[in-house]
């Protein structure tokens, strides 16, 4: 119904000055999608509030409402082009009338409407620089409708659409897009249950969020009560980048959930010896962001210090758990073998204060542009147990994803790749280990503890050892040796001469 009409505003976009790639094709579509969402959750809200015979006050006022700026209407209904605005009086009512009056929309509540209008507009700009390329974009935006629950689910199927282009359009685009296959493994692995909080502090395209709500409201038994505690007291994120945050904010609106609890902060900037037990969530789902550098003053927010982003991520989830809470996060395979002090104190203290149940050990290339492979760590969080090793981990399932194909942007990981992990993972959930096949296999933890540096790395026991490398001295020497038969050659044959 609205496909055409997505890909028009990117050839629209796609001919002005000020937008050069998908980033800002996403951007610029959100912020008018926006409106024109809130222009129809005002219809809803007034159409109900007659209904009761109650009256409505409206969020936007006056000649900020899109009937009165973006696209007239005849009394009929028909655009009234004699009154549209385009060209120059469009940028200049919207660069410096338009986003002025929305940025002074602030609020205390994060959870109201009003709070996200004053978040996403604070840092965004207009970078449409032509008035009539912006007023064929607007036009086509006002053909969109979020008012029946079809309208919205294609909507949010065609915005995913667009993220999943700009995580492929690689660079910064990628950092924002998790592929959808894995989130919805990790989601159906990790159970998030009715009545359970989900968390994710570096929130990102809200990927995490939209699937873990798509999964619970698909369960049976979700009636009104269930359907307000899903809406409102479920799903909560956090997410430092502007960009990010009004597209995670946009996808879950279009995913159904009226007004998202993202917050638009940085996570690291929090003490983690400030949470308390209130602050703490049932459920953590997460990719935090890797390769990334903290300055110093952020590192002294965590324990354990450390520049990389990734690792100071994995400490505040860990910390943000409720006892007994569940975790799957995705991070760099590296970090289960890393030799520098902060990357084994992390693994020691996951395997004490944690059980590191599950490792999904994946291929590259799942990760369109990024040059790192991955593994996810799904672990529950415990105490160490009075008697016995001093630790929560006991077991540790390891799972490598073998594929008889190269991943890459034309060939993505897919949800039939996954299958077999979520099949093998429900047998291994009801038991103290999991089941060994060519892909799987056990590790004793205490064992794993005792190795040096506590190394987790991916060791598949059921795969031929690769060829083993010899030492760079010894292919020097072998090199030296060479050098030296060819001068003593050398010097034979100038004799000769």
């Amino acid at each position: 119904m609205f496909e055409q009409t997505f890909k028009n505003i990117d050839d629209k976009l796609w001919k002005d000055a000020g937008c050069s790639s998908e980033l800002d094709y996403v951007e610029q579509t959100s912020w008018i999608l926006f409106l024109k969402y809130l222009d129809d959750l005002e219809k809803d809200r007034k159409d109900a509030a007659e209904l009761m015979g109650k009256s409505y006050t409206p969020i936007i006022t006056g000649d900020f409402r899109w009937d009165q700026w973006a696209v007239r209407k005849t009394k009929e209904g028909k655009t009234d082009h004699h009154r549209l605005m385009t060209g120059d009086d469009l940028t200049v009512f919207v660069n410096e009338k338009l986003f002025p009056y929305l940025r002074k929309f602030r609020g205390e509540n994060p959870n109201t409407i009003e709070y996200k209008i004053g978040e996403i507009f604070s840092e965004l700009k207009n970078k449409i620089q032509s008035g009539y390329n912006l007023r064929e974009v607007i036009n086509l935006v006002d053909e969109l409708r979020f008012r029946s629950s079809k309208e919205k689910h294609e909507m949010s199927a065609l915005y995913e659409d667009k993220i999943k282009n700009m995580g492929n359009a690689g660079r910064n685009g990628g950092e924002y897009y998790t592929p959808r296959p894995l989130i919805r493994a990790i989601v159906k692995v990790v159970a998030p249950k009715i009545g359970e909080t989900v968390y994710d502090g570096a929130v990102g395209s809200a990927g995490f969020l939209v699937e873990a709500w798509e999964y619970l409201r698909g369960e049976s038994g979700v009636g009104t009560k269930e359907a307000k505690i899903l809406q409102e007291k479920t799903f909560y994120g956090k997410e430092k980048k502007s960009l990010a945050y009004i597209i995670g904010t946009m996808n879950m609106i279009l995913h159904g959930i009226e007004a998202p609890n993202i917050l638009h902060t940085n996570t690291l900037a929090e003490d983690i010896s400030d949470i308390q037990e209130r602050d703490r969530y049932h459920v953590v789902l997460a990719n935090p962001p890797f390769g990334g550098k903290e300055r110093a003053e952020v590192q002294n927010n965590f324990p354990i210090k450390t520049g990389e982003t990734a690792f100071l991520f994995l400490q505040h989830f860990i910390k943000i758990l409720k006892a007994g809470g569940r975790a799957g996060i995705v991070i760099k395979n590296t970090f289960l073998s890393n030799t520098d002090n902060a990357s084994v104190s992390l693994r020691r203290q996951l395997l004490e204060t944690c059980n590191l149940h599950t490792v999904l050990d994946l291929p590259g290339g799942v990760f369109t542009g990024a040059g790192v492979k991955t593994v996810v760590l799904f672990f529950d969080k415990g105490s160490p147990p009075s008697t016995g090793s001093g630790q929560a981990t006991k077991k540790i399932w390891y799972y490598q994803l073998n594929l008889e194909r190269n991943l890459g942007k034309t060939n993505p990981l897919n949800d039939a790749d996954l299958a077999d992990f979520v099949k093998l993972y429900a047998s291994r959930a009801s038991a103290t280990e999991g089941p060994e096949t060519p892909n799987s296999w056990n590790v004793d933890a205490r064992e794993a503890a005792e190795r040096v540096e506590a190394d987790l790395s991916v060791k598949n026991p059921h795969r031929k050892a690769d060829t083993t490398l010899r030492a760079p001295a010894a292919i020097l020497a072998e090199m030296k040796s060479l050098d030296e038969d060819g001068a003593k050659i050398l010097k034979s044959i100038e004799k000769m001469l």
